[in-house]
């Protein structure tokens, strides 16, 4: 079993550091965890990308974070062992906007 390569949709930054600042501005610490579990679970699906079931026509997959209320959207490209992360989605927003091209 090979660890699949991932790339990140231009917008993920912002979603990353959005919700980073939010958390340090609230514990200081807090945003560095949340960062810690990202990418924890970025290389979690990795490494076993089809662990979460799909969650739209399109092929989108999403994963949870353990104790912050986001998740990580992302879609499998098979043959090119590629994942496409999409979004890290706060689970209160609008949930179209987490899938993204």
């Amino acid at each position: 079993m090979s660890v699949y390569k991932y790339t990140f949709h231009a917008d993920v930054a912002f979603d990353y550091n959005d919700a980073y600042n939010w958390y340090e501005s609230q514990k200081e610490g807090l945003g560095e965890q949340f960062l810690a579990l990202v990418r924890k679970k970025i290389e979690e699906i990795a490494r076993a990308p089809e662990t979460y079931g799909v969650k739209s026509k399109k092929g989108y997959r999403e994963a949870h974070l353990d104790i912050f209320p986001y998740l990580l959207v992302y879609k499998i490209y098979k043959k090119q062992e590629l994942i496409f992360v999409s979004s890290i989605h706060h689970e209160k927003k609008h949930p179209r906007a987490k899938f993204r091209k």
